[in-house]
């Protein structure tokens, strides 16, 4: 059985990985809950969600960085209160990151906590975010600027809502999982090599690459579960993954940006002396798999830069980079956006990506 207990100094928690969603939403639905789903989840499986127990309890949302806005919330907590939500039920999120981060705040802020369970229903989703308690809203133009660490009851992990991912999320999952595999070990990097193509189209392939990346993640949030100090090293590829998705409006997914994010660090690596080329060429050849097909070349360079300097986890002037000496070997470190770090930027975005 696929089943694990996550520890938290906010309540521990179990995920589950199940095959029968419509079966366990019937368990832990309770009068009163309230479904909060992503609204192309609810039409993709209508069927599912008809049924009188629940159908006036359903609210719909669209899975954009609008609707994660922490002004766009007010909408949705109006209707929990005028429909008679208590602090005794339970907010139930089904969807992937956004309906999770949206939900979760919801449910930390409610009455000072509430409960809530949660179906995650994308890679991105199943394979990450589901674990770790986080929770992140957008304010207005700045992305993730709001939240806090909100643990759920339960999660149920079922794999069959990967059916209908278009292989655009599949792929964007699976980047983001990568860098799991690439922060654990040698190992773990070589088996995530070695299966990842396979992953694409056998189900069995991929779950048990889905509960390596969560046995991972649980290691380091069990032991640093605020994310001050071991944990950090998950934002390897974030930093400038997460301005390569800005600066494309999203266009290229949040995935394949962190591997693309990832192959930058480890470029900057190399220039800094951590990481051999010969390394960082073989790590290249598994991440040029993820983002096949997508370009940066419409990056102005001087965005890129003022992106990374408004990065949360800088200090000051200086950039909270993740680096690498290889696969098991990555660390935190604070580097000055000087000439030379301008000089590199150029040279990747010019020569490098491409190649």
């Amino acid at each position: 059985m696929y089943e694990m207990k996550i520890k938290s100094s906010i309540r521990d928690y179990r995920l589950e990985i199940i095959d029968d969603f419509e079966g366990y939403l019937n368990n832990v639905y309770n009068d009163g809950d309230f479904i909060i789903v992503d609204e192309k989840v609810y039409y993709l499986y209508s069927e599912k969600f008809d049924n009188e127990k629940w159908q006036n309890r359903i609210i719909r949302i669209l899975a954009s960085e609008e609707t994660k806005n922490y002004l766009a919330l007010a909408d949705i907590i109006e209707k929990l209160i005028e429909n008679g939500f208590r602090k005794n039920n339970t907010l139930i999120a089904i969807g992937g990151g956004v309906t999770q981060d949206v939900t979760a705040f919801i449910a930390s802020i409610m009455f000072r906590g509430v409960d809530w369970v949660f179906f995650p229903t994308t890679l991105l989703a199943q394979g990450d975010s589901c674990i770790g308690s986080k929770t992140s809203i957008n304010f207005k133009k700045y992305k993730n600027q709001i939240g806090n660490f909100y643990s759920p009851r339960e999660i149920f992990v079922d794999l069959n809502f990967l059916k209908t991912l278009d292989k655009r999320d599949l792929i964007s999952g699976l980047g983001e999982m990568a860098h799991y595999f690439l922060v654990a070990s040698e190992d773990d990097f070589k088996r995530f090599k070695d299966e990842f193509v396979k992953a694409q189209s056998d189900f069995k392939v991929l779950k048990d690459l889905l509960w390596r990346s969560l046995q991972i993640k649980k290691s380091y949030i069990e032991i640093d579960e605020f994310d001050k100090n071991e944990r950090q090293v998950f934002n390897y590829g974030h930093s400038f993954g997460h301005a390569i998705e800005t600066l494309t409006n999203y266009q290229i997914p949040h995935g394949v940006a962190v591997s693309i994010g990832m192959d930058m660090a480890n470029f900057i690596s190399v220039k800094y002396g951590y990481l051999t080329m010969d390394k960082r060429e073989e790590m290249r050849e598994m991440l040029k798999q993820i983002w096949q097909g997508y370009s940066i070349k419409n990056i102005n360079l001087e965005d890129m830069k003022n992106a990374l300097r408004k990065d949360k986890k800088n200090k000051g002037e200086l950039l909270g980079l993740i680096l690498t000496k290889g696969p098991g070997k990555t660390f935190k470190v604070y580097k000055e956006l000087d000439e030379n770090f301008s000089h590199w930027l150029t040279e990747y975005f010019q020569n490098e990506f491409e190649r």
